[in-house]
Formats: structure tokens, sequence, C-alpha cells
């Protein structure tokens, strides 16, 4: 589809911040339903309303995550319209038929959008683009707050070491990761606006926090029973085949399995996808049959 605007509460500035998330807060939420309908008529019609309603009940869960990443000392307004780009880009993406809510697919590209702005501005400082240095990056105070969480300054030796061998790099990479990354954090207690509120009277509700697990919980669980019902309408080498191939952390190769059913690689792929097809649509027609998807 075509780029889309909407019609959205401007933040243009920190002074701006507090109303923004004042404004955000009167935005409903949406249950599964009601996101569902909107999400396939935005999807068939391109109706930017539906859209425009699908981003705005999820501006609170941007605000969140973007408030997970001001420890590196940059703007946060920055870095919530980054994360609503991010959000933009879910719903422009998301398929409903997959059976997932939007809040869950979407925080995957709200981080990323983040993420990658803060590589950018990072980068005046050579943070390094390596994997390696970006796992660094993003892990190094997760790692520092479990191995000496009141320590200041440099690392001790071991923790170095520890924290090298965690996350696969030098232990020089540590220690200059460490130095830059050290007095950038910003105080929960700092003032926002003029108002005197601080940031921590904007961090979103934790009402809304427990919601979004409770429904991940949810929706993993009824996946799991519909993969386990699903499954048994394939045949014993149609089942041995798709484990093999896709429900295994470490799928077996086509040459493998060619060898052990005696067949050619080619048939064995064949029989992956037929079945992987075959289960999707019987998990889909599930979900809808057992009402947690809308008939069409």
């Amino acid at each position: 589809m075509a780029d889309t605007t909407y019609n959205l509460p401007v933040l243009s500035s920190e002074g701006g911040l507090s109303l923004y998330l004042s404004q955000i807060k009167k935005f409903p939420m949406l249950d599964a339903e009601e996101e569902y309908m909107l999400a396939k008529n935005w999807k068939t019609t391109g109706n930017v309303k539906s859209a425009e309603k699908l981003v705005t009940s999820h501006l609170r869960l941007v605000a969140k995550i973007a408030m997970g990443y001001k420890g590196y000392g940059l703007p946060l307004n920055e870095m919530i319209s980054e994360g609503n780009v991010g959000l933009m880009q879910a719903v422009k993406k998301f398929e409903p038929e997959k059976g997932f809510r939007l809040a869950t697919y979407a925080m995957w590209w709200i981080k990323a959008s983040i993420q990658e702005y803060i590589l950018r501005s990072w980068s005046l400082v050579k943070i390094g683009t390596t994997t390696a240095q970006k796992k660094l990056f993003f892990n190094l105070k997760k790692l520092k707050n479990q191995i000496a969480p009141r320590s200041e300054g440099d690392l001790r030796e071991e923790h170095v070491k520890n924290i090298a061998s965690k996350l696969n790099v030098s232990e020089e990479e540590v220690v200059s990761m460490n130095r830059r990354l050290s007095g950038k954090e910003y105080s929960l207690n700092a003032p926002i606006g003029e108002d005197g509120d601080q940031w921590q009277d904007w961090i979103v509700d934790k009402d809304m926090d427990q919601e979004l697990k409770i429904a991940q919980k949810e929706e993993m669980e009824q996946r799991k029973d519909l993969l386990q019902e699903s499954v048994k309408i394939l045949n014993e080498r149609e089942k041995k085949i798709l484990y093999a191939r896709r429900l295994t952390d470490k799928p077996i190769t086509l040459e493998d399995l060619s060898k052990k059913f005696k067949i050619s690689r080619e048939r064995i792929r064949q029989i992956e996808n037929k079945a992987f097809e075959k289960l999707q649509k019987h998990m889909l027609n599930s979900a809808k049959s057992k009402n947690l998807l809308p008939a069409n």
C-alpha cells in the first residue's frame, strides 16, 4: 500500500512531552475482535481510519518501550517518534489471519526502529556496527546489573572477562563501551515540562503492561493447543518431516532426511511444504471455529 498520513498527537519537543503523554492515554485499547476487524478492513480496503485507530491504540506501547531506552542519553521524544515509525510499519505489514495480536507483532518493529536511531546517534562516537558490537551496546548494562549491580566507573578485571566471554567480544571492547555509556543515565525523578511532573509519573500504567503479558501468554498457549490438535491431520511421514524441518531447534538437513526416507531431497521439500500448508490451514480454521478469531 502507498505511504499513509495519520492524524496523530504532535510530539514536537521535550517541552511538549507531558502534553503528548497525557493525550495518548485517552486512546482506548482494542479488544481482539475489534482489532481484527480494523486490521482486515485496512488490509482489504485501505481504509485509513481503520489503520489510524490501530496506530493510536498502541501509542502507549511505543512510549513504554521507548522509556526502556532512556539510559542512552538521547531525547525521549525522539525515541518515541522513531518508535511510532516502527509501529506504523508494523500496522502496514500486520496480517491478522496469523492469529497474533498487533501488540505482540508490533513491539519488534518498535524496538528495531528505536535501536536503529540509537545506533545512528551513537555512531558519532564510533560505537561500531558489527553484530557483536551491537549486542554489546544493548546488553552491557543488563549484564553489569547482574554481575556487578553496584559498580561505578571502570569494571573490575574479572567482570570484564565475564562479560566479554558472554557476548563474544574482546575485553578492550567491553572496557571502551562501558566508558562511553557511563554517565548517560536519566533519573526517573528528573522533571519534564513546566508542571513539575517527573519521568516516573509517565511510565505507562502497570495494568497495561500486565494485560500485554497475559494476552501474550494466552496466545502462546492457544497456539500450542491448536498446533497439537492440528498436527493430528498429518500422516506419520508428514509429521516426522515437519517436526524435523520446522518444529525443532536444530532442523535436520534435506540430505539427511532424504537418506532416512529413501526419497529425493526435492520430494522431502515438497512433503514439508505441503504438510506446513495443511497444518496452517487447519489451525486457522480451528481458531475461527473456537472463536479465537472472528469469522470472515
